[in-house]
């Protein structure tokens, strides 16, 4: 016999699923925010990509990428004016060493920027993991109340007989001669033919019957044809 078993819906489930939608709108929001924040703030510094600048040339920097390329450009001019030489390996007397801090400095604000912008994106794709995280385990947790027929066990422990399950087939090896199975054997349903009918009956053999015995002559009975008398007056033969 098998039992019966109800699964019911994991309580609180629903609950998390909502804090989860909500933490992602949340992030959602912030992340978008931030972005106009820091966007705002670059473009107002009202600074135009160089025109030798290798992509975005002459655009206004109000974005990661126009942030990104005027970086670029102005480690190019700094690293011309210090002929390849970087600000900490100019000498302290060096006319172009300050102009070199200049141009470091603004490459790090510049990266700093880009960075915030990054940290934007990723906020807000987090948000929208979270929503639909939320949203599936807020669906699953709805779902109504599941019975499932479980399988009982016998006396020695195991399961029952109609629990067991079949023996896995062991999958053909490729390159394995096959060999077909012989079809199953049917059961014979032919009889044995009949001799045919000749139109005329036989009849059964019969045993003769014996004639009937006459009875046996009584002594008393005087037969059938008696001998002729000899004629009177002795003497004379009969005549043939």
């Amino acid at each position: 016999m098998s039992s019966t078993v109800t699964v019911h819906p994991t309580k609180g489930v629903r609950g998390i699923g909502l804090i989860t939608v909500i933490a992602g709108i949340v992030m959602i929001v912030l992340g978008v925010g931030v972005w106009v924040v820091v966007s705002q703030t670059l473009s107002a510094e009202e600074i135009t990509v160089s025109d030798d600048a290798n992509m975005f040339a002459g655009q206004h920097v109000a974005g990661p990428f126009t942030a990104y390329a005027q970086a670029e450009v102005i480690d190019k001019h700094a690293t011309e004016m210090a002929d390849g030489k970087t600000y900490a390996q100019l000498d302290q007397d060096d006319p172009v060493r300050d102009s070199v801090m200049d141009a470091s400095f603004l490459r790090a604000s510049l990266f700093t920027s880009v960075v915030a912008f990054g940290v934007c994106a990723l906020v807000i794709g987090l948000g929208i993991v979270f929503i639909l995280l939320g949203s599936a385990l807020r669906k699953l947790a709805g779902g109504p109340q599941v019975v499932i027929d479980s399988p009982s066990l016998t006396s020695e422990g195991g399961l029952s007989h109609a629990a067991h399950r079949a023996d896995p087939v062991e999958p053909d090896r490729p390159g394995a001669p096959t060999t077909p199975a012989p079809p199953p054997e049917r059961p014979s349903t032919r009889t044995a033919p009949e001799a045919p009918s000749t139109g005329t009956s036989t009849p059964p053999a019969t045993s003769p019957t014996p004639p009937p015995s006459s009875p046996p002559a009584s002594p008393s009975t005087p037969p059938e044809n008696p001998p002729a008398a000899p004629p009177a007056g002795g003497g004379g033969s009969p005549t043939a």
